[in-house]
């Protein structure tokens, strides 16, 4: 079998997702906690009716609420679901409390040991020691921490299970075609999600030409041998901030809040931003000029120049 060309990762955002996302896989999303939380690919990952699926990460923010209220959902692996700003993720609560729109699995974890748990698979290794949530319950609450006694010193200790995803997608503010990816900002748990999973998804802001990405090789946070696609996407990580491209859309938290409380209002909602839009193009024209314009940077801050010269 003829080999695929490296340029053949470079596609739709509706490819991506087509290809390596099917229904039931576990998915690493919200891995840059606030910032850089991939909404385009959650969007896409409704509007294509994607079921049982796992998904796994620290903050994902209203991400996993909006998924978990779209039925996507069959379980959530992450250390809290919610809205930053506001407070309660309605669609979460529903599905706990009253199995709404279906009923969801839960594995409970702490932002450190969920980090600990995707280094481990990145590693290559069944599981890390730690300190962390030692005399919590915890450790009752999810089969994948487990307290032993450390070896050489005898102490008690915790045990994080390596966690490795089917899927890894990760926001980038640039890449290359060849799957290439400059981060810079708060990476998080981003770079061990990639390391561990068996397919990463890259969503760009803009896609560069590879001299670009090689002028600066410690940025290159994502290597290309890792990714198995990567789609241009302007402004798809919004409502949550990208460093040097566009701010956090704070209003979009409040409206998403108040629009959410009901499931009634939610299914408005959804049908109005998500599968009422063909794609994040179409999502940014209902949002308007005016207010993406807003969103931009306006004050840059450039890094000094690096020399990588010989």
């Amino acid at each position: 079998m003829a080999k695929k060309s490296q340029t053949e990762k470079l596609c739709s955002l509706e490819e991506a997702i087509s290809r390596f996302v099917p229904d039931g896989v576990s998915v690493a999303m919200g891995l840059q906690l606030e910032s850089m939380i991939p909404f385009a690919a959650g969007h896409e990952i409704i509007r294509q009716d994607k079921r049982d699926l796992t998904l796994i990460g620290p903050i994902s923010d209203i991400l996993f609420d909006q998924i978990i209220g779209a039925g996507c959902a069959k379980k959530v692996v992450a250390a809290w679901v919610g809205n930053v700003m506001m407070g309660s993720a309605y669609n979460f609560r529903r599905a706990i409390e009253d199995g709404i729109p279906r009923c969801l699995e839960i594995a409970d974890h702490t932002n450190f040991t969920i980090a600990l748990a995707l280094h481990a698979a990145a590693l290559g290794v069944p599981f890390l020691p730690t300190y962390t949530a030692g005399g919590s319950s915890l450790f009752s609450r999810n089969h994948g921490l487990a307290e032993f006694e450390a070896p050489f010193t005898g102490e008690k200790m915790g045990a994080v299970r390596a966690i490795s995803p089917d899927v890894t997608i990760v926001q980038a503010q640039r890449a290359d075609a060849f799957g290439n990816a400059h981060v810079w900002g708060n990476l998080g748990a981003s770079p061990d999600a990639a390391r561990a999973a068996k397919h990463v998804i890259v969503v760009a802001e803009e896609i560069v030409e590879p001299k670009v990405i090689a002028s600066d090789p410690n940025r290159t946070v994502i290597p290309g041998f890792l990714v198995s696609a990567i789609a241009e996407v302007p402004f798809g990580a919004h409502p949550s901030p990208v460093q040097g491209f566009y701010n956090r859309d704070n209003e979009c938290y409040r409206e998403y809040h108040k629009a959410t409380k009901t499931r009634q209002e939610f299914e408005t909602w959804l049908h109005d931003w998500v599968t009422g839009v063909k794609d994040r193009k179409e999502f940014l024209q209902r949002l308007g000029e005016d207010r993406v314009n807003s969103l931009k940077v306006r004050k840059h801050a450039w890094s000094a120049r690096a020399d990588f010269g010989n």
